[in-house]
C-alpha cells in the first residue's frame, strides 16, 4: 500500500501507540510525536490533572486544537485514544497521513491499563473501560486506512507489521 507523508497511530489506551511509535521512529528514521505529550506541554499539566481541574470538555477542546495544529512531514504520530472523537481533526490528519489502527482485544487492554484513575483517559462519569471500548472501536474502524491486530504481538513485532503493510 502506498502511504502518505506521515503515519498516525490510533487505538485504545493501552494498545501501544506510544511504544510502537517510538520503535517505528527508530526503525524508519522518521521523527515521532506523541499528541498526549503536546497536550501536557501546552497546559503545563499531566492529562489527568487537566481533566480533574478543568473537566472533559476543556480537555476535548485542547486535544482537538492540538490535532488541528499539526502540520508535519515524515512523522510518526501517536495520538491519544480519544482523537477519533474529533471529525475535523481526523480529516485534517488523513490529508497528510496514513491512519493505522492498533486493534487490541479488550482482555489485553484491561491487563495493560492498571492506572485508569490517573492515566488521563477521557471517560465520562459512570462509563466503564468496556463501555469506552465499545464506543470507540467503530470510530477507529471508520478512520483507519490500515488495521493491525496486536493480538499475540509485542511492540517490535507490531512495528514490523506496520512497516510490512506500508512498505516503509
Amino acid at each position: 500500500m502506498d502511504r502518505k507523508t506521515n503515519i498516525v497511530l490510533i487505538g485504545m489506551p493501552g494498545s501501544g501507540k506510544s511504544t510502537v511509535g517510538r520503535i517505528l521512529s527508530k526503525r524508519t528514521g522518521m521523527s515521532q510525536v506523541d499528541t498526549d505529550v503536546l497536550i501536557e506541554r501546552s497546559e503545563n499539566m499531566k492529562l489527568q490533572d487537566i481533566i480533574d481541574k478543568n473537566g472533559l470538555e476543556h480537555f476535548a477542546q485542547i486535544e482537538e486544537a492540538v490535532l488541528l495544529e499539526l502540520d508535519l512531514k515524515n512523522y510518526i504520530v501517536s495520538t491519544g485514544g480519544s482523537a477519533v472523537y474529533y471529525p475535523k481533526a481526523m480529516e485534517h490528519l488523513k490529508e497528510s497521513s496514513t491512519i493505522v489502527y492498533l486493534k487490541t482485544p479488550l482482555s489485553k487492554l484491561l491487563r495493560n491499563i492498571r492506572n485508569m484513575d490517573s492515566r488521563g483517559i477521557s471517560v465520562k462519569p459512570g462509563q466503564t473501560f468496556e463501555d469506552l471500548y465499545n464506543e470507540r472501536c467503530p470510530l477507529y474502524e471508520k478512520y483507519a486506512d490500515v488495521t493491525v491486530s496486536t493480538e499475540g504481538l509485542i511492540p517490535p513485532s507490531i512495528a514490523a507489521r506496520i512497516q510490512e503493510l506500508l512498505k516503509t
